[in-house]
């Protein structure tokens, strides 16, 4: 008979205790906090995404904006995937990026963002897609 073992990280054996702030900040999310560290390193994530360059105080390099996409008239993929790829690398090595998606609507002044990711504690996949309206 096998056995299947299954890597449980320490932090997320006991469910009662948060890892870290919840993301986005709401009335809900301040206080519930993640309970799992692939909430939170999803919500490291989506952090890292939506932050400003030079927005984080002592992190000048922190961040990808992706905000500032809205008003580009094109958007070079590759590049976008390179960045979000060496910011996720230096600041959550834990995650590694598939895939990254983007398509823009004219009609409806809409940029949507796809990004495919692996966990790299136990190889599973998520994805965080982002809709942004002008």
């Amino acid at each position: 008979m096998a056995i299947s073992l299954t890597k449980v990280h320490p932090l997320t054996a006991n469910p009662n205790i948060s890892i870290g702030v919840a993301f986005p900040l709401d009335e809900i999310n301040i206080f519930k906090g993640t309970r799992t560290v692939r909430d939170q390193l999803k919500s490291n994530f989506l952090n890292l995404l939506l932050t400003e360059p030079g927005e984080r105080v002592n992190e000048p390099n922190f961040g990808i904006g992706l905000k500032k996409l809205l008003f580009e008239p094109d958007i070079n993929e590759d590049v976008l995937s390179e960045t979000i790829n060496n910011q996720t690398q230096r600041f959550i090595p834990q995650i590694t990026l598939m895939r990254v998606n983007t398509q823009f609507n004219p009609n409806e002044h809409l940029l949507s963002i796809k990004i495919d990711y692996k966990f790299n504690l136990d190889n599973t996949i998520d994805s965080i897609q982002l809709n942004f309206l002008e």
